[in-house]
């Protein structure tokens, strides 16, 4: 498995696997499928270039995409885990593990020590994720932007260090 960001001879794959993961979980982003493909090739140049607020950072394993994970910055000057996502036939097999990884090693890279991520508490799954890689919920609460039905929590990486 290789895990790398993005350049801009990436978009076509950028695209696709940011597509495939919003016709796999519509509810679990804050864009829809029909919002993201309707950007412009020139956009999806940008967005892989990292020519905008978002990083990406995609996981091969034989040269195939398998899953993505973003990051963004927030007003608040928060460092922001965005559109993590693994294909199905990939889950459980570390793909996750090392995008996350590569996000939050980013962070540090950047001089960000916190970490955060919105999830919705009944997407179970990555929730129980999520928290065995050190995140924690914290009392934050909003609406997700593409489904204002569904209620996001904020969880905070808490940084494990050698002693402890």
């Amino acid at each position: 498995m290789a895990i790398r960001p993005t350049t801009e001879e990436d978009w076509e794959v950028l695209r696709e696997i940011r597509l495939a993961s919003l016709a796999d979980a519509p509810r679990a982003f804050g864009v829809t499928y029909a919002t993201a493909a309707a950007n412009s090739e020139a956009q999806w140049r940008d967005r892989a270039a990292g020519r905008g607020p978002g990083r990406f950072v995609l996981a091969f394993v034989d040269g195939i995409a398998v899953g993505m994970a973003g990051a963004v910055v927030s007003s608040a000057a928060e460092f922001n885990l965005i559109a993590m996502w693994v294909r199905p036939e990939y889950r459980g097999a570390g793909v996750a593990c090392a995008l996350v990884e590569a996000v939050t090693a980013s962070a540090i890279t950047r001089g960000y020590s916190r970490v955060v991520l919105d999830v919705s508490p009944a997407n179970e799954r990555a929730a129980a994720f999520y928290r065995k890689l050190g995140f924690v919920f914290l009392p934050e609460w909003e609406a997700l932007e593409s489904h204002p039905e569904v209620t996001v929590q904020k969880m905070e990486w808490v940084r494990q260090t050698q002693d402890g």
